[in-house]
């Protein structure tokens, strides 16, 4: 492959599905350049079990999607946002549809719809039980074919080109910041190069790898994240990680979600005694809101000194369950796990990060040329708590938005001859691979022991103590060193660990994921307030 090129309109971080629908998108206008550090379906997308939430059904309305949407959000949604996101939902499903992505039907004329928490309706438009990778599939065959567009897998960015990189920088104000591109690295080479763009997009999805379990792939370190933080983007709302309720819980298995359509289609939760026990919790019982759920786990856990709980499926029609479940089926399987006949043991892990790089209606951050969607965005339609399925919705909404708002900007002209060069003089390979590795573990693990489904001050302020010397000592190492993979990496979850330990402080109160035991009322004076954190504030 050809190297990275020294400009074009487009670089888009990311090859979820939000990068991929908005280079088809942008790619008619112009030259795309989308650089993604795994293969191009290595993706928070791609494990995205469930599927996309949208109004299909006849006793269906948009009013009740937005509802159930508001109401998982507890208090901090953007009403505004919530209703254009679901009213634009079904067009661009169909436009999937178009473009071959396989949704599972009932018969020609309708969709086959499924169910998920929090969810007040069968709205949950799906590929069987692999939605992510088939929409992936479809998204990956039409960017790779489109002449404009040059895919560079095994490629990471390192930071955005702001102002800070200016040969003479004058004084960086905040509300006066522009993105011209990013440094990136060629992995296999391992060189880094300098990328101009007109408009750059970070679709560069979430922190799942913050945390020590996590039904994300090793990829989701935060990286969209951290480099907006350090180029001057506002973050927020990162104090709110959803932990799925339910991951495979065994020895042998790496973890990997158990889809909330099971859950959706019938399954019951039971704790070691083999007693249903959502009934104390919830008046939904295993539809209630993710977070609900999440948090009854975690009590049941503690209460009884056990390790997992167990979905139960056995009551349900075996037949269906392998024809709706297939990969659920397979995968457990592997395990020597029969889900129409064992009981499947599950315990929550961190699944998706409902905060982040905060942008506009049109997918715009604070930073002129620069624009998020996914996951890596705060957008206002999650709140404090995502609503099931609705993150590749917005992922293709936000995406869609961002295109057009791309298309009809003014081309800016980056200061290509100002601009300095990546230096990396007076650097060293680094040897100790085991100094990265050691910290990566300690800083997932700290956020695992004391960030995790339930906080205190305590908690909190003993993890934040640490991660500052984790963090002082990263940024001194990655000084030192000539950049690689893993160091880029860890560079991006210490930063990450720190925000969201932060953003938990600063919140005085529970609300949605965030569940705090020196504050556990919700504050009403806090409704539709966000937390907003700010490179400049340091």
């Amino acid at each position: 492959m050809m190297p990275l090129p020294s400009q074009t309109d487009f670089l888009v971080i990311g090859s979820g599905i939000a990068g991929l629908f908005y280079t088809l998108k942008v790619a008619d206008h112009g030259t795309v350049t989308l650089v993604t550090k795994k293969e191009t379906v290595e993706s928070n997308t791609n494990y995205a079990q469930g599927g996309i939430a949208s109004v299909f059904a006849d006793d269906d309305s948009l009013q009740l999607h937005i509802e159930d949407t508001l109401q998982a959000g507890a208090g901090l949604c953007h009403r505004d946002v919530v209703e254009f996101v679901v009213r634009e939902g079904p067009a661009l499903v169909r436009e999937l549809s178009e473009l071959g992505v396989g949704f599972t039907h009932l018969d020609e004329a309708h969709l086959h719809l499924g169910r998920e928490g929090g969810h007040s309706r069968h709205r949950i438009v799906h590929a069987r039980d692999y939605t992510g990778r088939e929409v992936e599939r479809v998204l990956v065959e039409r960017v790779r074919t489109h002449p404009n567009v040059t895919v560079y897998e095994n490629h990471i960015a390192i930071d955005l080109v702001t102002e800070h990189h200016l040969r003479d920088r004058p004084g960086v104000r905040r509300d006066d910041i522009h993105c011209w591109g990013a440094y990136v690295l060629d992995k296999q080479s391992g060189e880094v190069h300098l990328c101009f763009a007109r408009t750059t997009i970070i679709t560069a999805g979430g922190c799942g790898q913050v945390y020590l379990h996590t039904t994300n792939p090793a990829i989701a370190t935060g990286d969209g994240i951290a480099m907006a933080y350090r180029a001057g983007a506002n973050i927020a709302n990162m104090e709110f990680i959803q932990f799925h309720p339910t991951t495979l819980f065994h020895p042998q298995a790496r973890s990997f979600l158990i889809s909330e359509a099971v859950r959706g289609h019938g399954a019951v939760l039971r704790n070691g005694a083999g007693e249903r026990f959502m009934n104390k919790y919830a008046t939904r019982l295993e539809l209630a809101p993710r977070d609900i759920v999440a948090r009854a786990i975690d009590s049941e856990l503690k209460r009884r000194g056990e390790e997992c709980v167990f979905l139960d499926l056995r009551h349900l029609d075996a037949g269906d369950i392998r024809q709706s479940f297939p990969s659920i089926y397979e995968r457990c399987r592997e395990v020597n796990i029969d889900i129409t006949r064992d009981l499947i043991p599950v315990v929550p892990a961190a699944h998706y990060t409902c905060g982040g790089v905060v942008s506009d209606e049109q997918g715009h951050t604070n930073i002129a040329g620069l624009y998020v969607a996914g996951e890596a965005a705060m957008t206002g339609l999650h709140g404090a708590n995502r609503l099931a399925s609705n993150s590749l919705l917005e992922a293709l909404v936000f995406a869609h938005r961002a295109a057009q708002s791309s298309l009809n900007e003014p081309a800016t002209h980056p200061p290509v001859d100002d601009i300095t060069p990546w230096d990396d003089t007076d650097t060293y390979n680094a040897e100790e691979w085991v100094l990265i590795s050691h910290n990566r573990k300690e800083v997932r693990t700290l956020m695992w022991d004391y960030v995790g489904i339930v906080r205190s001050n305590l908690r909190l302020e003993r993890a934040r103590r640490r991660i500052e010397l984790l963090k002082n000592e990263v940024e001194d190492f990655y000084k030192r060193t000539r950049v690689s993979e893993r160091l880029i990496q860890l560079r991006n979850i210490t930063l990450l660990a720190s925000l969201i330990i932060e953003s938990a402080l600063r919140r005085k109160e529970s609300r949605g994921l965030h569940f705090t035991t020196d504050y556990p009322a919700t504050d009403p004076a806090l409704e539709q307030v966000n937390t907003i954190l700010s490179v400049f504030e340091e």
